[in-house]
């Protein structure tokens, strides 16, 4: 029987982040600290200046194209589903499905099992492995899209609006703006998964990122780089960060068609702040039925919420009896998902 210990008698955030004072680590902290476990690699999770960082082998791969070595300190690689002892307690990894590499963090101490999930999401994706579930009592989850409005439309719905796009526009240079690391590969991955096979267009931006999942034998198809065109592509796919759009870079294009792959294209004033003219709703976290799905599998009694819409998911789930609160971590970041 689990022990009713308070998990914050042990597990607490502070000035740096979330940290487990039997294991003396911290998640994901947003300022350097002795001993870091980081979730996954995107930026507002994988910080530099830690004197030692546990991960797995595809996180650190991508710290050190983003850090370099000197960001990273000492480095321990750990794969999904082996247990490690780090002084008083155990610990492993389980995949997230939330981009190449991502982890959730499983804790158990004094007969307890916390788990932080890090940014997650529950629907396939061949670029790395899907959510893991594993019942625990303690979940603290991440509540980027915690609001009920958002119900992100399927993938391959999404996927179709794009290409339909490219058939009605066929002299337009179709440029989508997605974030480097994860939606990036996503995108084309699901672009193929459609049957479509030509050439997406990079931006150098993208092309280390994109590389790194090749060399991890991912198939993205021909991926090659802007620079290496020999026009202005008409009714080609150019990929790019989304900072990319609109400005002196696009202007090589056919008469360039904006688009932005985001969860955040289900909101009228995101799209209008990004000015494109096609919003494509994909997202690399858990949308709000998601989030309440999963919180109830876990079986967790207790659940802490971080990064996002903190206190609509608080609020739902105590109507639910689950015993819930936010943890208010600074240092996240939401726009860049």
């Amino acid at each position: 029987m689990p022990s009713h210990t308070s998990f914050q008698s042990w597990l607490r955030p502070d000035q740096a982040g979330l940290y487990c004072i039997p294991g003396d680590f911290h998640i994901d902290p947003h300022a350097p600290v002795a001993r870091a476990v980081i979730t996954h690699g995107h930026s507002d999770h994988a910080r530099p200046g830690h004197g030692a960082v546990l991960a797995t082998a595809d996180t650190l791969a991508i710290m050190r194209l983003r850090l370099g070595e000197a960001g990273l300190g000492q480095t321990q690689a750990l794969a999904y589903g082996v247990p490690l002892t780090v002084r008083d307690v155990s610990l492993r990894l389980l995949p997230a499905g939330h981009i190449l590499g991502s982890a959730q963090i499983v804790i158990e101490y004094g007969g307890q099992r916390a788990i932080i999930s890090g940014d997650y999401k529950r629907r396939p994706d061949p670029t790395c492995q899907g959510f893991e579930l594993l019942p625990c009592d303690l979940f603290v989850t991440e509540a980027t899209f915690g609001l009920p409005v958002y119900h992100h439309e399927p993938d391959t719905g999404e996927v179709a609006k794009l290409l339909a796009s490219i058939r009605d526009f066929p002299d337009r240079t179709h440029q989508i703006g997605v974030y480097g690391l994860g939606k990036c590969q996503r995108l084309i991955a699901l672009l193929r998964g459609a049957g479509y096979d030509r050439p997406i267009w990079l931006h150098g931006a993208l092309r280390a990122m994109t590389d790194y999942y090749l060399s991890r034998g991912i198939d993205l198809g021909p991926v090659p780089s802007v620079a290496d065109a020999p026009g202005k592509l008409p009714g080609e796919i150019v990929l790019s960060p989304p900072s990319a759009l609109g400005d002196r870079w696009s202007r090589r294009f056919a008469d360039p068609l904006a688009g932005f792959a985001s969860g955040w294209m289900r909101i009228r004033g995101r799209i209008r702040q990004r000015g494109g003219e096609l919003p494509l709703v994909i997202s690399d976290h858990c949308d709000w039925p998601e989030l309440l799905d999963t919180v109830t599998e876990t079986g967790a009694r207790e659940v802490w919420v971080t990064h996002g819409r903190e206190d609509a998911l608080v609020h739902e789930l105590a109507k639910r009896g689950v015993a819930a609160r936010a943890l208010r971590l600074v240092g996240r970041e939401d726009d860049a998902e």
